[in-house]
C-alpha cells in the first residue's frame, strides 16, 4: 500500500509534507484537485478535476480524497498542517469515521501506529498511538526540515469525483492579498511584526520601511487585526500564519503563547519592547529595550547609510 500526500500547490511546506510521509516507509502518490500542481518525489499523482474544483471547495476535495482511498486503499493519507488541508483532512475524517491527527512533527508505523504532535499552540508535544486501518495526519509547518524535489514530475492520472450537492455548496469567492503586497509572509527571509505597540494605523508606516529595506513582509499580532488596523492575511500566530524566517524582528509584541506558536520557526528573533519582563523576551535571541518608535526608525536610518534598499 502506497501513502498519499494531499498536496496543496508547489513550495517549502509541501516539501516538508513529502519529508515527513517518507518517514512511514511506503511508496508516495499524490492527490491534487483544481489547478494542475508539479509533484516530484512521488510515483503518481491522481489529480480531481470538475467544475466544482475552480475554486477552493473543501467538501469537493474531501469527497474525491475519499473516492481515492475506497479505491487504492492507501495505508496513511498526509497532508500539510495549514488551514485549508486541516480542514479538508478534517472532512474526511467525518466522513470516513477515521481518527485525525493534526500537526505531527515525527511519526512511527506500526500497528497502532505512533506519533508526536504540538498542542496547545506549540507549547507542549504529546505522543500518541493511533488505532486504524488507515492513519490520517497533516505536519505541523516548519517542524520538518524540507527535501529538495527530486527527478521529473510524476505521471498524472485524472479523475472527476462523483459528488453530492452538499459537496458545492462551500467554497471559496474571493482572496484578499496581503496589504503589503510583493513577499509572501510565510515565504519571507525578514519578517517585521508590531502588535499594538504601533498606536494606531498610521504606527505602521515605520514597520513597512524597516520591512521594504530588508527586503521583507510586514507581520502583526491577533490584537493588531481584531482592532482592524490590517488584514488577517498579515497576522502571525496559531490562528494566522505560520512563519520559518531567517529572522523575525517583532516590535511592541509582548509574545503571547499563541503567537509564539506562529514564529517558533524563525532561525532568530530580534525584540524591541519597552517592557524589559515581556514574555516574548524569553525567546528572542536579541532584545532592544526602548520605544519602537524611537528604535524602528533609528535602525531604518543606519540600514540606509550602509546602502539598504
Amino acid at each position: 500500500m502506497a501513502t498519499l500526500v494531499y498536496v496543496e500547490e508547489p513550495g517549502d511546506l509541501t516539501q516538508q509534507t513529502l519529508a515527513f510521509a517518507r518517514g512511514l516507509g511506503e511508496p508516495l502518490q499524490a492527490y491534487t484537485a483544481g489547478d494542475p500542481v508539479d509533484v516530484r518525489g512521488v510515483e503518481k499523482v491522481h489529480h480531481a478535476e470538475g467544475d466544482a474544483f475552480g475554486t477552493f471547495a473543501p467538501a469537493a476535495i474531501a469527497r474525491g480524497l475519499v473516492e481515492l482511498m475506497n479505491a487504492h486503499s492507501p495505508s496513511a493519507v498526509v497532508a500539510s498542517g495549514t488551514p485549508r488541508a486541516n480542514e479538508v483532512l478534517a472532512r474526511v475524517a467525518a466522513v470516513t469515521d477515521l481518527p485525525l491527527a493534526a500537526n505531527c512533527v515525527a511519526s512511527t508505523p506500526g500497528d497502532p501506529a505512533a506519533v508526536t504532535r504540538t498542542r496547545w499552540g506549540g507549547s507542549l508535544l504529546e505522543q500518541a498511538r493511533i488505532h486504524a486501518e488507515t492513519l490520517l495526519l497533516t505536519v505541523q509547518p516548519h517542524a520538518v526540515e524540507a527535501e529538495p524535489a527530486q527527478g521529473e514530475a510524476a505521471p498524472v492520472e485524472s479523475f472527476s469525483p462523483a459528488l453530492q450537492d452538499a459537496d458545492r455548496v462551500v467554497t471559496v469567492r474571493e482572496r484578499v492579498g496581503s496589504g503589503a503586497g510583493g513577499v509572501s509572509l510565510a515565504e519571507a527571509k525578514v519578517v517585521v511584526s508590531c502588535g499594538r505597540g504601533a498606536g494606531s494605523p498610521e504606527g505602521f508606516g515605520i514597520i513597512e520601511e524597516l520591512a521594504g529595506l530588508l527586503g521583507g513582509a510586514v507581520g502583526c499580532s491577533r490584537a493588531v487585526t481584531m482592532a482592524g488596523w490590517r488584514p488577517h492575511t498579515d497576522q502571525v500566530g496559531q490562528t494566522g500564519t505560520k512563519i520559518a524566517p531567517d529572522i523575525y524582528i517583532a516590535c511592541g509584541i509582548s509574545g503571547a503563547t499563541q503567537h509564539m506558536a506562529g514564529c517558533k520557526g524563525a532561525k532568530a528573533i530580534l525584540a524591541v519592547n519597552t517592557d524589559p519582563e515581556a514574555p516574548i523576551l524569553a525567546s528572542a535571541d536579541y532584545a532592544v529595550i526602548g520605544d519602537l518608535h524611537e528604535v524602528v526608525p533609528a535602525i531604518s536610518a543606519e540600514l540606509r547609510k550602509a546602502g539598504a534598499g
